[in-house]
């Protein structure tokens, strides 16, 4: 079969939550695209609240968008739900396990599911629990398993009828240093092997080292688009972090953005509300940094402590939005609409 450009289209995807009124509707996604390469392992980067969980609810036919497209391995989901079913493994962000069943026993059940035959159903389990390493315990109760175990159970039971496509909303939330890097390395063999693996995720490091491409979803949109790399190349400078005094205010810390914003060299000034009133920008070049301590100086504002670094993926998310990751989450939970979020949950 001839192998896909992209394997997962979105086209122009609108969501909204809580009315048909614009005053009351949250909308969770506002005329999304996305393009997902064949055998890639994409990420979508973005604070709780962006839509990422919306968007993939919709992919995986367990949600209907108001409105767009939806295509995946070439077949439309939209009209043909049970045939994108087949090509797709979900594990979705809260882990849905029986704590009666053992973990055998679960599988078990999900192979019966899927209508797979005994020999092959019983094949594909013992390759799932050497490759996530469940030997020791997958014949224990789920109800006795920690938080990454049951992480991987829930792994193994997406992956158990070999799909195309498998679909991760925040797969190491809450997990262990240990658990995370036993998920990550497998996903990275399932790359290898030619499955396409989209994930979702708000950690900034997870997405980095995982991904060959993301997206960065704001507001039910995306922003910013492309591999890692590229997007922290195009910067085109350090980040530097700096701060005038140990305690600032918002006053003090707009006084200050104000007064490097037209320091040339400097790119872009963000306050960044959620240290302090630190502020964040991008130079050109390792002498703006000495030109920006005597502007401060000379304005009575000396630096109080200052640190500079490479561009990172936060640094992507900040140019692209003018606030860290860290202020967008923030602003979400300030925003958050409690009957909306239950709406949305139904």
């Amino acid at each position: 079969m001839e192998r896909l450009e992209s394997v997962i289209e979105l086209q122009q995807l609108c969501k909204r939550y809580g009315g048909k009124k614009a005053a009351t509707a949250v909308v969770a996604l506002d005329n999304l695209s996305l393009q997902v390469p064949a055998g890639s392992l994409y990420g979508l980067l973005g604070p709780n609240g962006a839509g990422k969980t919306t968007a993939l609810r919709i992919l995986c036919t367990l949600l209907a968008p108001d409105s767009g497209s939806v295509r995946v391995g070439g077949v439309d989901a939209l009209a043909e739900p049970r045939a994108v079913r087949r090509l797709l493994g979900y594990v979705a962000q809260e882990v849905a396990i029986d704590k009666i069943l053992t973990g055998r026993e679960l599988l078990q059940l999900q192979g019966d599911l899927y209508h797979l035959a005994p020999a092959a159903r019983n094949r594909r389990m013992d390759e799932l629990i050497e490759l996530l390493g469940m030997t020791d315990w997958i014949d224990r109760r789920c109800g006795s398993y920690s938080g990454g175990m049951r992480r991987r159970l829930d792994l193994a039971a997406g992956l158990l009828h070999s799909p195309q496509v498998l679909v991760l909303d925040e797969p190491t939330v809450g997990l262990d240093i240990e658990s995370r890097a036993a998920i990550w390395s497998v996903l990275r063999q399932l790359r290898e092997g030619g499955t396409t693996v989209l994930l979702s995720s708000h950690y900034l490091e997870e997405v980095d080292a995982l991904a060959d491409h993301l997206a960065i979803i704001e507001a039910g949109k995306v922003i910013a688009e492309g591999a890692p790399a590229v997007l922290k190349a195009a910067l085109g400078g350090d980040r530097v972090t700096l701060r005038v005094r140990e305690f600032s205010d918002a006053d003090e810390a707009e006084r200050v953005r104000s007064l490097l914003h037209d320091c040339a060299g400097v790119r872009q000034v963000v306050v960044n509300r959620a240290q302090g009133y630190s502020l964040n920008l991008v130079i050109e070049h390792d002498g703006v940094v000495e030109q920006l301590r005597r502007q401060l100086a000379a304005a009575d504002l000396p630096v109080f402590a200052l640190a500079q670094s490479r561009p990172s993926l936060d640094d992507v998310y900040l140019q692209a939005t003018g606030r860290t990751l860290m202020d967008a989450e923030l602003a979400v939970a300030g925003s958050r609409d409690p009957k909306a979020e239950r709406k949305a949950s139904m």
